[in-house]
């Protein structure tokens, strides 16, 4: 996803909870924190994907200026 809060969710689904991100083209710092919970798969989930699954939750804490 090209928004800040995709990109925090896919970085705080692999274990980071202090999230920065730079704006593309801009002076602009996204800051998140992130955390994540272990949660059952989904009802019509495939048989593939195991039966605990992990869910991101992210919290924007605002935007910095360089």
């Amino acid at each position: 996803s090209k928004q800040p809060r995709g990109a925090a969710l896919k970085a705080a689904t692999r274990g980071h909870t202090n999230i920065r991100l730079r704006e593309r083209g801009t002076k602009r710092v996204h800051v998140f924190t992130g955390s994540i919970s272990m949660v059952d798969k989904p009802a019509g989930g495939p048989a593939w994907l195991p039966d605990k699954i992990k869910k991101a939750n992210v919290k924007k804490q605002g935007i910095e200026h360089l």
